[in-house]
């Protein structure tokens, strides 16, 4: 028997102990100190031991910890909700609402049923499908899952998940259909439409996607134009559009919300992750004034809730998260600290296993091939992303490795999502450890294949 009892995400790992955060930097025992370059999951927006943040938590949770949202409202999460709408795209805030969860799952979770019951009080009861791209991740609960499709991650529970389509996805690079922008006339969002033609649509509830594609291929931002006509296919064919911004959102990609880089106002957008910055479990859904009136004039009820919507206390972490950023304009921030960080990131390129460093704002991922010329991935027993994670993390810095963006399995990339206040002695840093860590992967990689790289 050991002394641990936490179960872990990976029993074959050894975990450092985190004591605690300051700014970018988590502090471990033993003394080590660690920039933490992916905000741990992109969740970490505003640093890490932000004094205010914790005295609003104590504050509330001191005067009321919980009510349940069937019982109770509260002036703090509305206060919240209030704010966060007027931070969304502007055709979702006439009569818009706010929906609160305890995070990203949970918010698919909803946003499928509010899709699903949207139709119900439409009288249109046939509507239940939601369409998604293929390498898609929306969350690890069933529904989420069911709407992802990420290979690798649902191969293990697929007797339990539905399969309503998915389409291919939006990945230049690697693009599914051997096409190149702008000659491609952004094919890969027509799939949506050759679907439909070809299944029909009068099932289809709603299509959900990430505008920047987050962790399971790699801070992917659409080429102009993909988001616009995914939206207007959506439109033509009457069905909702759900924008997953759990990782984009907050600010993360220079907008508070990224689909305002297209000038598109979606019919639901989920929230998480830097929502309340890690201080408190907190997601939530915005959902347009249309998708509220159709619930409210209908039957009045939405047939869903969770414990703890809405809780008291998230949403005074959340509120004093949204102080801090605005308090320190780090919305405004964004932009400059991710431009300086992927021109810094750029010399990396003079690695042959470095085959794309990519990705908006803050949101960055750098992915890695055997072969810079045919853009071959690594096999993925060579768990290449987590060698590199392991080998940044012995110089002091923290990213997040992910396999499987080539198809589910194969393609290795780690994501670089760093808190909005990274300075530019922080950002040298991250990149000479990334250096390091490239280079010693460089190395070896040349040494097993007798390769030679000109530009070393």
């Amino acid at each position: 028997m050991t002394d641990e009892a936490v179960f872990p995400r990976n029993f074959l790992k050894a975990y450092p102990v985190a004591l605690r955060g300051e700014g970018c930097f988590v502090y471990a025992v033993g003394g080590k100190r660690y920039l933490d370059a992916s905000g741990g999951a992109a969740v970490v927006t505003i640093g890490h031991g932000v004094a205010q943040v914790g005295q609003a938590i104590a504050e509330q949770s001191s005067r009321l910890a919980y009510v349940h949202s069937s019982q109770f409202h509260t002036a703090v999460a509305e206060k919240l909700a209030t704010r966060i709408l007027a931070l969304a795209p502007q055709g979702m805030r006439r009569n818009g609402r706010v929906y609160f969860t305890s995070g990203g799952s949970e918010a698919t979770e909803t946003a499928l049923k509010l899709a699903r019951q949207y139709w119900i009080e439409r009288g249109e009861p046939r509507r239940f499908r939601v369409i998604s791209r293929q390498q898609s991740y929306h969350g690890s609960t069933l529904g989420a899952l069911s709407v992802s499709g990420n290979v690798r991650r649902r191969e293990p529970f697929a007797p339990l998940l539905k399969e309503w389509g998915h389409i291919a996805p939006c990945f230049c690079y690697r693009c599914p259909f051997g096409l190149t922008y702008p000659e491609c006339n952004v094919d890969c969002a027509d799939d949506l439409e050759r679907l439909l033609e070809r299944d029909g649509s009068k099932d289809v509830a709603a299509f959900i996607f990430e505008p920047v594609v987050g962790a399971t291929l790699g801070a992917v931002a659409p080429p102009d134009g993909y988001v616009q006509r995914i939206a207007e296919i959506c439109q033509r064919h009457g069905i909702l559009l759900i924008a997953d911004e759990v990782m984009s959102g907050m600010g993360r990609t220079g907008k508070p919300f990224a689909m305002e880089h297209w000038g598109v106002s979606p019919d639901l957008i989920l929230v998480g992750k830097g929502i309340a910055s890690g201080y408190a479990p907190l997601g939530a859904v915005i959902t347009a004034g249309h998708v509220v009136d159709a619930i409210a004039k209908g039957s009045g009820t939405f047939l869903h809730g969770f414990t703890y919507n809405a809780h008291p206390v998230s949403a005074a972490a959340g509120n004093a998260v949204l102080d801090y950023l605005e308090q320190e304009n780090l919305f405004a921030r964004v932009e400059s600290a991710g431009r300086e960080l992927r021109d810094a990131l750029e010399p990396l390129r003079k690695f042959s296993v470095v085959g794309d460093i990519r990705g908006m704002g803050l949101l960055l991922a750098i992915e890695f091939v055997r072969d810079g010329k045919t853009r071959a991935p690594f096999p993925p027993e060579a768990r290449i992303a987590f060698r590199v994670q392991a080998d940044a993390l012995e110089a002091g810095v923290m990213t997040y490795p992910i396999q499987g963006c080539v198809d589910g399995t194969r393609g290795d990339h780690i994501l670089i999502a760093p808190p909005y206040i990274i300075t530019t002695q922080q950002i040298q840093m991250l990149v000479k450890g990334l250096e390091q860590a490239v280079g010693d992967l460089e190395k070896s990689h040349l040494a097993a294949t007798g390769g030679s790289s000109a530009s070393l």
